[in-house]
C-alpha cells in the first residue's frame, strides 16, 4: 500500500466530533418508524375516544368517525385521521389529526369541524338558506353519477384508473366576516377577517375519473355531483403537476445507487424504500407512451455501472443508449436526495412516512412539457421537454412532484381554492428545501441555510425564466404577493405564491427597503425587516404543521393558526421561532404583524428534550430561561397536568414501562410586575426495553481483523489517514498502482427482524485530476453464501471525493431470513492512487 499523506488529517479526526455537536445544538425532532396500520378494535377504541372528547360533545348517536391512514409521527407519538360521519356517511371536509403515544392515549386532536349544523331542525333559515341535514335517500345511482361527470369532462375518453363515486355528506361553504370586519373596505380585508361557514349540506356524491380525452390529454377530475338534481355542486382538476455514477444534466457526476442482477445493473436503489411496485425505489422508462396513458415501462438496465451523457436528450433518439439514459440518472439523484432530505433531518421515509417505495417513469410522450405526480400508482411520470423547457428532472422538480406525495398521503389538502394553492406551495417548499440539501452534499441532519435558489424550475426553463418566484410571485405576471378575498378562485399555482413568499420571509427574512423584491408593506412592527430562522427551522415547522396538524380544507387563515401551534410545540410559546411564523403570515396579509423581540420578558434558553430510557432508569428533562427579572418559578406539566413539587430547572424521576409516550414541558415566570410566563417546547419520554442487535463482528477493526476476510491488510492504524473513531481502520486503494483489495463479513439477519440498518463511514480521497471520467471504484454489495451478488448497495470512485468522512446508510430488511455476506470490493486501475477509507461498519436489527 502506497501510504499518502493527507493534508488536513487532523480536521477529517475532529469533524465527526464537530458533526455531533452542531446536531446536539440543533437538537431535531426526528419522525418514528413505519407504523403499523390499526387493527379494526384498535380503530374502533380510539373512534370511543374521540367520541367523548369536547370537539363531539353534544354532537349525538348520529355522529361518529371513520378512522383513515395513519403515519409516524416524532418519536414515540403516532399520527391518524378520522373522517368525521353522520349517519355512516362520510361529511366531506370535516375531520379530526389525533396524535397519540406509544400506549394509544391521545396527547392532541386537530380539528376541522362542519358537523354543527347537522343537528339543527330541517327548514329554510331567514336570510334563504337550508338548514339541518339534508334528505339522505339518493335519486342517482353512483353509476348514473359517474356517467354525468364523463360526459361533463371527456366524453370520447379513456379511462386511466376505474372511476370511483363516493356518497357522502357535502358541506357548500361561504365566507363571512367577523364582527370587527364589518365595515372594512374589501380592498383593507385581512385573511383573519374571514372565516368559512357551512351555508347548507347537501347529499352528494364526490366523483374521482382518471380520463384522457379524445385529444390525448390527461383529465384527472374530482367532481362533487347532486345525488338528487345531478347538478354539478364544485370540480377541480387532480393532477399535481408542475407546468453507482450518473453524468447528470443538471447536477454533474453523482453517485447514484444501483442493484447489480447477474452481470447486468439495475437502476433500482434497494437501500431506499421497501416493497412497493418494484420492489425498491426505481426508474424506468415509458418509452414516449403517450401522455394520455402513460405507462412506466421497465426499470432501465445497464451492462455497466457508468450512466448518461450529461446531454439534453436528443428527440427521437434513443431512449436507452447514453443520452438517453441522462433522464434516468437526473430522476434517480433527485429521488434519493428527496428521499434522503426527510429522512435525514426529519426521520420521515419515503413518500407515506412508513417506507413505501415508489418509482419515476422518464420519457413520457414526444417533447412534453410537463411533470406529474399520480396519486393512483403514488408515483412520477416526467416529460423530456419541448418547446418551454429541457427535461423536467431537475432537483427541485423532482422534490415538488415527490412534496406532492407526501402530501397526498398525509393532510390530502383538497386540489382547489385556497388548500389547493397550500398543497402546491407545499409541494414547492419540499422541492427547494431538497436542492438546498442536495447542493451542501446530501448529509447531515440539518437542512443548510443556503444552497437553493428560491425559484421553481429555473434550471428546466430554456428561456431562463422559473416557473415560480417564491420570494416575490408577482414577477411570473399572474400569482398574488399576498392574501385577498378572491385567492380561491385563482388556479392553485397562482393561489401558492402568497404562502411561498411566506415560506421564504420564515427562512430568509425581509427587507425593508420598499423597492426591494424582499419588502413587504404589511409589516409594520418593529424591526420593519423581519428576521428569519433558516431552513431547517422554518422546514420542520412547516413539515410538522403538515403532516400533524393541516386537513383537507385548511386555508390561509387555518394554516396560520397551525403553523403557530407546530412552532410553539418545537420552539416554545413566545420563541423567536413561533415569533417568526407569525410575521410571515402577517407579511401576506394573514394576521397582523408583531414587535419582534419582546420587551424584557423571560424567554426559554435551553429546551427540554425527548429522551429514550430503559425501565427502571433515571428519566430527567431541563429548562433554562433568561431575560425578564429574577428568581424564575419553575412548573413542570405531565400530559398537560401539573406535577406536584416539580419546580426546578430539572425534573427527575424513575421511569417505569407506564410511563412511555407521557409528554412533558415546564413553565417559567419571572418576578415583574404583571409577571412574564414563557412556555417550553414539548418532549415525549419513550421507555422500551427493545434495543438494537449490532450483527457485525468489530466494525470498528479496533480488534484488528477478527470477524474479517478477504484482503484484511488493509486494516490498521496507518499514516496518512485517520480514524472515524478509535485508532483503527480499513483503507482499500490508495496504491497508485493496477489493485484489486476486497473486504467482506457474513452476517445473519433474522426472520422475524422489523428494520435491519447498515451504516459505515466512508472517506475518499484521490489524486487523480478528471471530474468526469472514473478510474477507481468501490463497490459495496449484499452476497449469498455461494458469493453470487444479491444486490449492489452503492458503487463510489474518484469522482465522490470529499474532505472528512461521511456517513452512509442502507436498508438490509430485504434480506432478512438469510445469512449473507456484505462485501467491499475495490479495483485501482494502474496510476494516480484513490484511497477508500472505511470505518464504523454496523449492522443493527430490531
Amino acid at each position: 500500500m502506497n501510504l499518502r499523506k493527507n493534508m488536513l488529517a487532523a480536521a477529517i479526526a475532529a469533524l465527526p466530533m464537530m458533526l455531533a455537536a452542531q446536531a446536539h445544538a440543533a437538537g431535531p425532532q426526528m419522525m418514528a418508524a413505519p407504523v403499523a396500520q390499526a387493527s379494526p378494535q384498535e380503530s374502533a377504541g380510539l373512534a370511543a375516544k374521540l367520541a367523548k372528547r369536547p370537539s363531539s360533545a353534544g354532537l349525538g348517536m348520529q355522529h361518529g368517525f371513520a378512522i383513515g391512514g395513519q403515519h409516524p409521527g416524532v418519536a414515540g407519538t403516532k399520527i391518524t385521521r378520522a373522517q368525521h360521519t353522520y349517519n355512516g356517511l362520510r361529511v366531506f371536509g370535516s375531520e379530526s389529526v389525533i396524535v397519540t403515544d406509544a400506549t394509544d392515549n391521545i396527547v392532541s386532536e386537530s380539528v376541522s369541524d362542519r358537523r354543527a349544523g347537522l343537528n339543527a331542525p330541517r327548514g329554510v333559515a331567514a336570510n334563504g338558506s337550508r338548514t339541518g341535514a339534508p334528505e339522505l335517500t339518493p335519486s342517482l345511482s353512483s353509476a348514473d353519477a359517474v356517467a354525468a361527470v364523463v360526459k361533463s369532462v371527456a366524453p370520447n375518453g379513456v379511462h386511466r384508473w376505474a372511476p370511483q363515486a363516493e356518497l357522502l355528506i357535502y358541506p357548500v361553504m361561504k365566507s363571512v366576516r367577523v364582527a370587527s370586519a364589518l365595515n372594512k373596505a374589501e380592498s383593507a380585508l385581512n385573511a383573519t377577517d374571514l372565516e368559512e361557514v357551512v351555508d347548507r349540506y347537501e347529499l352528494a356524491y364526490l366523483v374521482k375519473t382518471r380520463m384522457a380525452d379524445s385529444r390525448k390529454r390527461v383529465r384527472y377530475h374530482d367532481t362533487v355531483v347532486n345525488a338528487k338534481t345531478g347538478a354539478v355542486i364544485a370540480q377541480w382538476e387532480a393532477l399535481q403537476t408542475v407546468v453507482g455514477t450518473g453524468n447528470s444534466q443538471y447536477n454533474g457526476a453523482v453517485p447514484i445507487n444501483t442493484t447489480l442482477s447477474g452481470s447486468t445493473y439495475q437502476m433500482k436503489d434497494p437501500s431506499r424504500g421497501v416493497g412497493g411496485t418494484f420492489g425498491g425505489m426505481a426508474i424506468t422508462n415509458a418509452n414516449h407512451a403517450p401522455e394520455s396513458n402513460p405507462t412506466p415501462g421497465t426499470v432501465y438496465t445497464n451492462s455497466s455501472n457508468t450512466w448518461g451523457d450529461g446531454q439534453q436528450y436528443i428527440s427521437g433518439g434513443s431512449t436507452t443508449n447514453a443520452n438517453g439514459q441522462t433522464a434516468a440518472v437526473n430522476a434517480m439523484w433527485g429521488l434519493m436526495n428527496t428521499y434522503d432530505t426527510m429522512k435525514n433531518t426529519l426521520g420521515w421515509q419515503s413518500l407515506d412516512g412508513n417506507n413505501t417505495s415508489t418509482y419515476i417513469a422518464v420519457h413520457v410522450d414526444n417533447n412534453y412539457d410537463n411533470a406529474f405526480f399520480d396519486p393512483n400508482c403514488k408515483c412520477m411520470y416526467i416529460g423530456d421537454g419541448g418547446s418551454s423547457f429541457n427535461n423536467l428532472g431537475s432537483i427541485d422538480v423532482i422534490g415538488h412532484e415527490m412534496g406532492h406525495g407526501v402530501i397526498d398521503a398525509t393532510s390530502n389538502l383538497t386540489y382547489s381554492g385556497e388548500s389547493g394553492g397550500l398543497n402546491e406551495s407545499g409541494a414547492d417548499i419540499a422541492g427547494e428545501m431538497t436542492e438546498a440539501y442536495a447542493r451542501a452534499g446530501g448529509t447531515g441532519n440539518v437542512i443548510p441555510a443556503t444552497g437553493n435558489d428560491w425559484m421553481m424550475g429555473k434550471e428546466i426553463s430554456k428561456s431562463g425564466q422559473p416557473l415560480r418566484w417564491m420570494y416575490k410571485p408577482s414577477k411570473d405576471g399572474s400569482s398574488p404577493n399576498q392574501w385577498s378575498s378572491t385567492l380561491k378562485n385563482l388556479n392553485v399555482h397562482y393561489s401558492s405564491g402568497p404562502n411561498n413568499r411566506m415560506f421564504y420571509f420564515l427562512s430568509q427574512g425581509s427587507n425593508a427597503t420598499s423597492s426591494s423584491d424582499y419588502y413587504s408593506s404589511y409589516l409594520n412592527k418593529q424591526p420593519l425587516a423581519m428576521t428569519g430562522i433558516g431552513n431547517d427551522k422554518a422546514y420542520r415547522i412547516w413539515f410538522k404543521a403538515l403532516t400533524t396538524k393541516f386537513t383537507s380544507s385548511t386555508n390561509y387563515a387555518d394554516a396560520r393558526t397551525k403553523m403557530i401551534t407546530a412552532a410553539e410545540e418545537l420552539y416554545g410559546v413566545g420563541s423567536k421561532e413561533a415569533t417568526a411564523v407569525k410575521r410571515a403570515y402577517a407579511a401576506i396579509n394573514v394576521g397582523l404583524d408583531v414587535d419582534e423581540v419582546a420587551s424584557g420578558g423571560v424567554a426559554i434558553g435551553t429546551q427540554p428534550g425527548s429522551i429514550t430510557v430503559a425501565p427502571g432508569a433515571t428519566a430527567s428533562f431541563s429548562v433554562s430561561a433568561s431575560g425578564g427579572t429574577a428568581p424564575y418559578v419553575y412548573k413542570w406539566y405531565r400530559n398537560n397536568a401539573l406535577i406536584s413539587g416539580a419546580t426546578s430547572p430539572t425534573y427527575s424521576f424513575t421511569a417505569q414501562s407506564t410511563d412511555n409516550g407521557a409528554v412533558f414541558k415546564a413553565t417559567v415566570t419571572d418576578s415583574s410586575s404583571p409577571a412574564v410566563t414563557a412556555t417550553s417546547s414539548n418532549a415525549t419520554l419513550t421507555v422500551s426495553t427493545v434495543g438494537g442487535v449490532e450483527r457485525v463482528t468489530n466494525g470498528g477493526f479496533e480488534s484488528s481483523t477478527t470477524g474479517w476476510s478477504g484482503s484484511t491488510g488493509v486494516i490498521g492504524s496507518y499514516s496518512g489517514q485517520t480514524a472515524f473513531e478509535g485508532t483503527r481502520f480499513a483503507w482499500l486503494g490508495g496504491n497508485g498502482t493496477t489493485a484489486t483489495e476486497t473486504l467482506t463479513q457474513a452476517v445473519a439477519i433474522p426472520s422475524a427482524a422489523t428494520s435491519a440498518t447498515l451504516n459505515f463511514a466512508l472517506h475518499i480521497d484521490t489524486a487523480e485530476t478528471t471530474t468526469s471520467t472514473v478510474y477507481d471504484k468501490l463497490t459495496v454489495t449484499v452476497k449469498n453464501s455461494s458469493g453470487a451478488v444479491l444486490g449492489t448497495l452503492a458503487t463510489y470512485s474518484n469522482l465522490n471525493k470529499a474532505t472528512g468522512y461521511q456517513t452512509r446508510t442502507f436498508n438490509l430488511l430485504p434480506y432478512k431470513g438469510q445469512t449473507v455476506t456484505l462485501s467491499f470490493a475495490m479495483t485501482e486501475d494502474s496510476s494516480a492512487q484513490t484511497s477508500f477509507v472505511v470505518d464504523k461498519v454496523s449492522l443493527v436489527t430490531q
